[in-house]
């Protein structure tokens, strides 16, 4: 039996998915089950592969499938620049990567996020296309397995096409070799992506247009190289933010608890706690906290594993607005 008929497809035939991520959220592996599903067990061609620089968790991640019928070659193995349906794991992103250049009008949108649709397309500016939100993140900690598998069931309820059993069939597969304890929080877990959607249809919506891809260059070639391999783009100053790093945790200080002992900040590879220098009861000059400055915290949670007397907790960043509990590191400089 031919597989359904592919809703949109570009001038090459194909039907193309983006998703956009962070290392550690499990997109790569995501990509690798949907395609096997659409591919292996639906009868599309198509081929899947992804971009990353360093394979580290909190690097940014993009995942690439590519989509046509049985009987039409895959001669394109290049990014997907144009997708038809935008697949961003981590609402972090947003405002710190240019998720929507490319994008096509009358596509889909599925993001992990606690917004809701209206919010989602003013925040993006997302041009006429169906936009469906899931909150991913908590039905991975309420079922204790990684979120891809929600954001997988979202996105076959998104598609319209994709087989939700066909993706079940893979992800048993897969988990249930090496991990067969896993596969019942990871079939709830789709199964909860797929029903717990909010979803609403603006193809009609002519607000915002849609944003040209633009291929990024290197900076430096042959031609402008300093020599002496010298390091032009540090890796953290006082200008970078790694908020988008960060994948859904943050490092929550309780002043109550904490004892100012300063194991946090020898753990810290980004230096993001906050000290000042003040009189203690005796009178003398003294170290104390004042809280993470999460412009620089990348969500590695080092602190929360060392401190003695649990001052510091893993909390969901969405349940806490972190511009108002951030400690200014600057401000002590």
């Amino acid at each position: 039996m031919a597989p359904p008929k592919l809703p949109l497809t570009n001038e090459l035939g194909y039907y193309e998915i983006r998703m956009e991520s962070i290392g550690g959220m499990g997109a790569n592996l995501a990509g690798q089950i949907l395609a096997e599903a659409c591919i292996l067990e639906m009868g599309y061609n198509g081929v899947n592969f992804a971009s990353y620089g360093s394979e580290k968790k909190g690097t940014p991640v993009k995942s690439f499938l590519r989509l046509c019928p049985g009987d039409v070659e895959v001669t394109d193995n290049s990014p997907v620049e144009h997708p038809h349906m935008l697949v961003v794991f981590a609402e972090g992103l947003l405002g710190s990567v240019p998720l929507t250049q490319g994008f096509k009008k009358g596509g889909s949108v599925v993001i992990n996020t606690t917004k809701s649709p209206d919010e989602i397309v003013e925040i993006m500016k997302l041009p006429g296309c169906r936009v469906v939100c899931v909150d991913a993140m908590k039905i991975a900690m309420e079922e204790k397995i990684p979120l891809n598998t929600a954001m997988l069931g979202a996105l076959s309820r998104a598609s319209g096409f994709i087989d939700p059993e066909a993706i079940k069939n893979v992800i048993k597969g897969k988990i249930g070799k090496r991990y067969p304890h896993l596969v019942e929080g990871n079939m709830n877990a789709f199964d909860r992506g797929y029903n717990e959607v909010k979803e609403t249809d603006y193809c009609s919506l002519e607000k915002y247009p849609e944003v040209p891809f633009h291929r990024v260059e290197p900076e430096l070639g042959y031609a402008n190289e300093p020599m002496g391999g010298i390091i032009t783009n540090p890796g953290n100053t006082v200008l970078k933010n790694h908020a988008a790093s960060r994948t859904g945790y943050i490092p929550l200080w309780h002043e109550d608890k904490c004892i100012h002992c300063g194991d946090c900040d020898l753990t810290c590879p980004d230096h993001c706690m906050v000290f000042e220098i003040r009189a203690d009861d005796k009178g003398k000059d003294n170290s104390f906290m004042l809280g993470v400055d999460y412009q620089y915290c990348k969500g590695c949670l080092r602190c929360v594993d060392i401190c003695p007397v649990e001052a510091l907790t893993t909390e969901v960043e969405t349940n806490h607005d972190v511009n108002q509990l951030r400690a200014d590191l600057r401000r002590v400089l």
